[in-house]
């Protein structure tokens, strides 16, 4: 396996020079399953990206548990980050923020950057189990607590949150899509376990199509429309239902009858996991209609996944070591040119033929230095691109100015 090598030069120059093109998403994305190291082996039950980073998020087990987040720039390799301790069972990102959701009062924490975590004061003693973005601010919903009010909060900063009283239900899941904001439910209080709004302050409850309780729901584009995707944890073939407004919905035939956890969607294919079935835990579908039941990384409680610039993401609540999986090819940030100061920069890194972006590349692959590089230094050093310089694909990372002339890399 060849070493990712990096890239400190003009990209106008490697690009045109040897005819490199950034990397285009793989084949089987979604299909073919890859396990990674997960460390430590927490509770993970919810995952996202944003700001250029993969954030995932877990359950406490007890007192003492610290390092709660844990956060990847490509999906392979990850780093654990210190939160406060509590069950933590959703995260989202939206306007330059992460936002995570838990159990409890004072069930918000924030983060610009996903590895430092602030906990945010809010009186809602709820257990919040989804949290989204969209139409300018956060909207959660909650599952259980005291009272039947209160069961959806909105933050316009992710810091000062307002109660709402939906409908009463167990909410599990929201998600946002073409203006409206849409809540699945797991319980089974009434018939109505779909609920929709435009502003996520009115909303407005609905009885789905076998009465179906649902785990998760997102938004996808098909053919040029728009399309609601929920999955449920229970039935008998009919585990997924879709609606092209969030009002109208229709039970459709899932790949197996699993436990279907969290479903996403990217590049033209929606994909669910679950945590139950044997070899079977993921499935993936083109249209939200027809499903195929696809060979997941491990038999492991898969929670959640997502999707990022080529690469599925899905994380566990159980498995030793390898409460990670991935599919895809992750193509990183998209090309531009070198900074002419300090206040665009850029580095490009060269990638192995095993497709992995360089994480923490040692000084000596480095031309110049990852934390001694100077804004005025940038040398040709496009020799050091994979596969002796004949090309290979691009990732990118964003450096910043530390003060006088050196640069480190986030």
């Amino acid at each position: 396996m060849r070493k990712a090598l990096i890239v400190v030069a003009s990209l106008a120059v490697v690009l045109g020079g040897v005819g490199v093109a950034p990397a285009a998403q793989a084949s089987d994305a979604g299909t073919t399953w890859t396990s990674q190291s997960s460390i430590p082996n927490n509770r993970w039950r919810s995952v996202t990206y944003g700001n250029g980073l993969f954030v995932a998020v877990a359950y406490s087990d007890g007192p003492g548990i610290v390092s709660l987040v844990m956060t990847s720039p490509d999906g392979i390799t990850w780093t654990p980050r210190s939160t406060p301790n509590k069950s933590w069972s959703s995260v989202t990102y939206g306007n330059g923020l992460f936002v995570a959701v838990s159990d409890g009062t004072d069930g918000v924490m924030t983060s610009t950057d996903g590895i430092t975590w602030t906990p945010q004061t809010i009186t809602l003693n709820k257990f919040w189990g989804s949290v989204t973005y969209g139409n300018g601010k956060f909207v959660a919903v909650a599952y259980s607590g005291a009272g039947v009010t209160d069961r959806v909060m909105t933050s316009v900063d992710g810091v000062t949150w307002t109660g709402v009283s939906p409908p009463f239900q167990e909410w599990y899941s929201v998600t946002f899509g073409n203006g409206v904001f849409v809540a699945v439910a797991g319980g089974g209080f009434n018939n109505n376990k779909v609920m929709y709004s435009s502003d996520g302050i009115t909303w407005t409850a609905l009885a789905p199509p076998d009465n179906r309780s649902s785990a998760s729901v997102t938004y996808g584009v098909v053919g040029g429309s728009g399309l609601f995707v929920a999955v449920s944890t229970s039935g008998t073939g009919n585990r997924v239902m879709t609606s092209p407004d969030g009002i109208n919905w229709t039970s459709r035939i899932s790949a197996a009858d699993n436990a279907w956890q969290s479903v996403t969607y990217g590049d033209g294919l929606f994909v669910a996991v679950s945590t139950s079935g044997t070899g079977n835990r993921v499935m993936t579908s083109p249209d939200g209609i027809n499903w195929t039941s696809r060979a997941s990384a491990a038999n492991n409680a898969w929670y959640a996944v997502t999707y990022a610039n080529g690469l599925f993401v899905a994380v566990s609540d159980t498995g030793s070591g390898n409460r990670v999986m991935t599919s895809g090819l992750f193509t990183g940030a998209s090309p531009s040119t070198l900074p002419t100061d300090p206040t665009a920069p850029m580095q490009a890194y060269g990638r192995g033929v095993d497709g992995k972006c360089a994480n923490n590349a040692p000084i000596w692959v480095n031309w110049l230095g990852i934390a001694t590089e100077q804004y005025n230094a940038w040398g040709a050093s496009w020799q050091q691109w994979p596969n002796n310089g004949t090309g290979g694909f691009v990732c990118t990372r964003q450096p910043y100015f530390t003060g006088a002339t050196n640069w480190s890399v986030k």
